[in-house]
C-alpha cells in the first residue's frame, strides 16, 4: 500500500512520524473520512469537493496554515486511489502539527499533510444489515461554548471515544449523544435520522452537530424523493415512539437503528423509508443514480 504525506507518495509502513508529535499528545490534527466506490465506470470518489471544503474550514477554524488547496489535495487523493490500484475503499486525509516541542501553543508550529487510502467494508460489520442497538449516553455531546464542533478535529472525538464505550459496555452496539439542551444531537460518529408519519426528520445545526456530508446527501435525495424533511430540535422520547431511525455518515452510510435502550423500533426490521433511502444513496454513491453525477470523481 501506498500513501501521501507531503506531496509524496510513499511507502504506507514508512509514513512516520516523532513519537512526540504535538498532535499526537494533545489531539490538535484534523481530517475526513471519503469513501471510493465502484462503478460500471470505474472507481469513484464520493463528493471529493465538499469533503476537502470542509477539511480546509477545519483548518481555518485552528488556524492551521496548510501547503496546499484544493485542487492539489483532490488531486492528490486521485493519484493515490490510482497508486494503491483499488476499486473502492475509504481515503483518510489528515493535517498534523509536526513540532515535537512540549507546550499546547501552536505557534510557530509546522503542519503536514497526510493521505492513506486502504480497503474499507461496512463500519459496523455484519450488524450493518440487521441494524444496531443504541444507548443513550449519559455524556453530552460538545458544543461550540467548548469546542468548534463545525471542525471535524481529532480531539473532538475524545467525546465520541467516550460515549461510544459506554454504549458497548453494557451491550449495545453504539451510542446517541444528546446536545447541552437535551435534544437529540448525533451519534459518536453519524448523524441521525428518524421517521415519523412518513416525514423525515433530524436534529438541525443548533443541536452542535458535524454537518455530515452524507447527512446533506441523504436530505437531497430524500427531498427528490417527494419526502418532507424537517430539520429541528429532536427530544430523546421522539426515538423511542418513532417509526423508523437510522444512522448516516461516510462509514456508516445508512444504517437502521433496531433498538433504542429497551424499545425496539418496526419489530427490529429495517423501515420502508430508511431502506429506499439506502438504495437510492447507494444508486447515487456508485453512479446508478444519473441526477447524482456530479457528486462523483471519477479516477
Amino acid at each position: 500500500m501506498s500513501a501521501w504525506l507531503e506531496g509524496k507518495v510513499i511507502d504506507y509502513d514508512k509514513a512516520n512520524v516523532h513519537i512526540m508529535t504535538h498532535s499526537l499528545q494533545y489531539g490538535s490534527g484534523i481530517f475526513e473520512g471519503i469513501r471510493v466506490y465502484d462503478t460500471v465506470n470505474g472507481p469513484a470518489i464520493f463528493r471529493l469537493g465538499d469533503h476537502m471544503r470542509r477539511f480546509l474550514n477545519s483548518a481555518k477554524i485552528y488556524s492551521m496554515k496548510l501547503n496546499y488547496g484544493i485542487e492539489e489535495l483532490q488531486e492528490a487523493c486521485i493519484e493515490l486511489v490510482r497508486a494503491n490500484g483499488l476499486s473502492s475503499g475509504y481515503i483518510r486525509p489528515f493535517a498534523f502539527y509536526h513540532d515535537t516541542r512540549i507546550g499546547v501553543s501552536t505557534e510557530g508550529k509546522g503542519v503536514s499533510v497526510f493521505i492513506a487510502v486502504l480497503p474499507f467494508g461496512d463500519y459496523f460489520g455484519d450488524k450493518h444489515a440487521s441494524g444496531v442497538a443504541c444507548k443513550i449516553s449519559s455524556w453530552q455531546r460538545i458544543n461550540s461554548e467548548i469546542l468548534p464542533v463545525e471542525a471535524k478535529a481529532s480531539g473532538n472525538y475524545l467525546n465520541s471515544i467516550i460515549a461510544s464505550n459506554e454504549a458497548r459496555s453494557v451491550g449495545f452496539d453504539e451510542a446517541i449523544l444528546t446536545s447541552g439542551n437535551g435534544y437529540v444531537a448525533e451519534g459518536p460518529g453519524e448523524n441521525i435520522f428518524l421517521v415519523k408519519n412518513g416525514r423525515l426528520v433530524t436534529p438541525g445545526v443548533s443541536a452542535d452537530i458535524l454537518m455530515g456530508v452524507t447527512r446533506d446527501s441523504i436530505i437531497k435525495i430524500a427531498k427528490g424523493a417527494g419526502i418532507e424533511v424537517e430539520e429541528r430540535a429532536v427530544h430523546k422520547e421522539e426515538l423511542l415512539t418513532a417509526d423508523e431511525v437510522f444512522f448516516a455518515g461516510t462509514a456508516a452510510e445508512i444504517t437502521h437503528i433496531r433498538k433504542v435502550e429497551s424499545v425496539v423500533l418496526n419489530g427490529g426490521a429495517v423501515g420502508p423509508i430508511t431502506k429506499m433511502l439506502a438504495q437510492k444513496y447507494g444508486d447515487a454513491a456508485r453512479g446508478r443514480d444519473e441526477k447524482f453525477m456530479d457528486w462523483l470523481t471519477f479516477v
